[in-house]
């Protein structure tokens, strides 16, 4: 199998690939985020109780889609290594083995949404919201494929420089959830379950336009067939390296949201929960161009390292780095300005000004959150990128459980400050973990241009 222009552009310099791969990521992503606060938006118009529950069920939402973001990790990462060594017919088996992945790691969360799905909402805390909760999570985990497999796809379209085709369908996805939740929420009279369902249906249709150039156009570069397919334990161990802690990463994310529940719930009670559940939303945007750009730096970090290009490697860290705390801090800044008329948008469903206005209040603490999580999201998904997957955990652990979680623990309960203290100590320990995330990876740096021979 040879190159073709797609895998030739990811080659070459890094700051032209990250660019190819990131920014058309960021926009895809930010239109997915606009989705689901366009779920919040709409569903806070059925009534306080069922915004609470979307904000209980979200991490749920989120532990489902992590784990195809982990496998996907898993997959880009094996499959980019291979195309930076020039191995691309252990890049098309490996295709296969993430595929054979996806459908089990799908099967799972089947069973676990049939038998535990009730324990679980009992677990997080949300028993009084408990029906609505059931109502919108019930559909999610039943059909989890389609938020499994689409993610899993759209990682191997990356590793061939296919940016186009990773993210169109995910665009697709945001824009008919967006046009369906009002239909099927309020013209069909479904509630919250409408806002499932719609989430399962625009995800579904995103899905089968892959489908249609894998097997109707049948013109990828890396081809989904299972003639292709040399089973190696080997390879599900290389995936399994870094899809299992990248998982786990987007796991820990929603743990973060559930310790947050928790905190606020013990201090504020459950109206802060909504309040936060609004915040929250918007705090996300924060991350997703260093998400989309930590996606494009596991392509081209893979890539030169299995190249053994250290050159390439240093520039990957360092650009991926500057590019994305730019835009961070600058969608920060936005955040801290402009809180109250960007809260104010959940006024015209909700009718509820207090609401509206205790969102506001928090977004201007929370806006600090993310500061410099570009140093950290950096080593991260370097880490995943040269098939260190579980370094890569360890730093989102002590970033994100260990110092953000103790620290709003610390501030908000022992030091008794309250639900402030909560949201500060959340924002310290964040920022702290981040900037220890990109010393350890600098350290690697350092190390991998050694063994280069520079």
């Amino acid at each position: 199998m040879r190159s073709n222009e797609n895998i030739n552009s990811i080659i070459g310099s890094p700051r032209k690939a990250i660019n190819k791969l990131a920014f058309p990521t960021i926009f895809s992503m930010l239109l997915m985020f606009l989705n689901n606060l366009i779920d919040s938006f709409w569903v806070a118009g059925i009534n306080a109780d069922a915004l609470a529950a979307l904000g209980f069920v979200s991490p749920l939402y989120l532990v489902i889609i992590g784990l195809g973001s982990g496998v996907g990790a898993g997959a880009n990462s094996l499959i980019s290594r291979c195309v930076g060594a020039r191995q691309f017919e252990d890049a098309n088996n490996a295709v296969m083995h993430s595929i054979i992945l996806t459908l089990i790691v799908s099967i799972i969360v089947l069973i676990v949404g049939i038998f535990f799905l009730d324990d679980l909402i009992v677990f997080l805390g949300a028993n009084s919201v408990k029906s609505y909760c059931l109502s919108y999570g019930q559909i999610i985990f039943l059909l989890n494929i389609v938020f499994l497999a689409p993610n899993v796809t759209a990682s191997i379209f990356r590793a061939e420089g296919d940016v186009g085709r990773a993210t169109n369908p995910l665009i697709l996805t945001a824009v008919l959830n967006m046009i369906l939740d009002p239909i099927l929420i309020y013209g069909l009279n479904w509630g919250i379950f409408g806002a499932g369902l719609a989430t399962v249906i625009a995800s579904l249709v995103g899905f089968l336009w892959m489908l249609f150039w894998i097997f109707v156009k049948r013109d990828t570069f890396f081809k989904f067939d299972f003639k292709y397919y040399k089973r190696k334990l080997e390879i599900y161990k290389e995936i399994l390296v870094v899809s299992l802690p990248a998982g786990t990463e987007e796991i820990i994310f929603a743990l973060v949201a559930i310790i947050l529940n928790y905190l606020i719930m013990m201090t504020a009670g459950v109206s802060e929960v909504a309040s936060f559940t609004i915040a929250w939303r918007f705090i996300s945007i924060a991350f997703l161009p260093c998400m989309a750009i930590g996606i494009a730096t596991i392509t081209v970090s893979g890539i030169a390292y299995g190249a053994r290009n250290w050159e390439n490697f240093n520039e990957t860290i360092k650009y991926s780095t500057l590019l994305s705390l730019a835009i961070t801090l600058a969608i920060c800044a936005i955040f801290f300005i402009f809180a109250y008329p960007i809260c104010e948008i959940f006024n015209f469903q909700a009718g509820n000004l207090a609401l509206v206005e205790r969102s506001a209040e928090i977004l201007r603490i929370l806006a600090f959150y993310n500061c410099l999580i570009s140093f950290g999201a950096t080593a991260a998904y370097t880490y995943q990128g040269v098939g260190s997957g579980f370094k890569s955990l360890g730093l989102t652990i002590l970033r994100e459980l260990i110092l953000s979680m103790a620290f709003a623990y610390i501030m908000g309960i022992i030091l008794d400050m309250g639900v402030f203290g909560v949201y500060l100590g959340a924002v310290i320990g964040m920022n702290m973990g981040s900037l220890i995330g990109f010393i350890c990876i600098w350290i690697f740096n350092l190390k991998f241009k050694k063994q280069c021979g520079l």
